[in-house]
């Protein structure tokens, strides 16, 4: 690991309470298209929680999520074993210790459907990572859905200024479910929150990320795409619309594919231009897997700025509080989640 820089502390909790922010700013309408949260919502500047004039997922706000506790749950692997010792086979482990069927909060959508719990039960079966989350085993369409991007910030965030080694974590952890694309886009999202540590331009941050999965990749390809509709000045809803025509779920099947997804997170950071409130109201106000989409991008957003410039109006009526079924973890305080992070990095305090 590479030195801890000065302010880790405070800027791990920031990354931690940003996915938090985001995974319950976009929770209540996690699957809603654009359209619909426009013509019912508005642009999603706010906790919608208190609205009752529509049909929401949850009206709390402060809720057991499987974004939040896959992210808890398989960097356990980083305290039960020497970082050298990570691999697949022993996050698989991790998994078949911490994790609960039909308990522990993740989609147990069924053999085929879930991708998460398609894995679990080959785990359960005695298959051996990679081999649990391969495109062989469990098809393509399986192995690329989103949830390989979504569990690894408490890799990076373990991996402070090193992106390359934050992807590397990465990329073994989230072999144990997934495969192809979703393993790109899992070291993409590992390798921008490391370097946001020490980094804040997002163009330059993007560079660095990219670096780190073959240039012919669809990711890569993808992220250039964005990266170049953005550059050419138009507002984030024309940019929105040609995503949705080139890389939309009518493209890329199963119930949240990586690709559109991750091209959600690129075009909010780009568009958003390191300001918090205005990426997650273009990742939310967007649609598709927004809770998901949201917390990534709020986790890379909240390490580059730090704690104290987030927007009161998302962290105060959180109370510095988060729900998890995992053992330990229920009710606890975000501030402590962030203090076990810094903890696995070596910073005990």
């Amino acid at each position: 690991m590479t030195e801890l820089p000065a302010d880790y502390a405070e800027r791990t909790y920031a990354g931690v309470l940003g996915k938090i922010i985001g995974v319950y700013l976009g929770r209540p309408f996690e699957g809603w298209r654009h359209a619909r949260i426009m013509d019912e919502l508005g642009e999603i500047t706010y906790y919608v929680n208190d609205r009752r004039d529509v049909e929401l997922k949850n009206y709390r706000l402060v809720v057991p999520d499987d974004d939040i506790t896959g992210t808890l749950t398989f960097a356990r692997a980083l305290r039960d074993y020497p970082v050298a010792d990570v691999d697949p086979v022993t996050v698989g482990r991790t998994w078949l210790n911490y994790v609960i069927e039909n308990r522990t909060v993740l989609w147990w959508g069924g053999r085929g459907m879930s991708t998460e719990h398609t894995a679990f039960l080959a785990l359960q079966d005695g298959v051996q990572p990679p081999a649990t989350g391969s495109t062989a085993r469990n098809g393509q369409v399986v192995a690329e859905q989103v949830g390989a991007q979504i569990f690894v910030e408490a890799w990076a965030m373990a991996c402070p200024g090193d992106p390359e080694q934050a992807a590397h974590l990465a990329d073994r952890a989230a072999s144990v479910s997934h495969d192809g694309e979703a393993l790109h886009a899992a070291r993409v999202v590992a390798a921008l929150v490391a370097q946001a540590f020490v980094e804040s331009d997002v163009a330059k941050l993007l560079d660095t990320a990219q670096s780190l999965i073959p240039a012919d990749s669809l990711i890569n390809r993808m992220i250039a795409d964005v990266r170049e509709w953005h550059a050419s000045g138009e507002h984030w809803r024309d940019g929105f619309a040609r995503i949705d025509d080139r890389y939309g779920y009518d493209r890329y099947p199963g119930n949240c594919h990586v690709v559109p997804n991750h091209a959600l997170v690129v075009h909010s950071l780009v568009h958003g231009e390191g300001d918090f409130s205005r990426s997650l109201g273009i990742v939310n106000s967007c649609g598709w897997d927004t809770d998901s989409n949201a917390a990534t991008a709020g986790s890379v957003v909240g390490t580059v700025l730090g704690a104290a410039k987030l927007p009161t109006h998302f962290t105060e009526p959180l109370h510095d509080r988060v729900r998890s079924v995992i053992f330990g973890f229920d009710n606890s305080r975000i501030s402590e989640l962030a203090r076990r992070t810094t903890a696995i990095a070596g910073e005990d305090g």
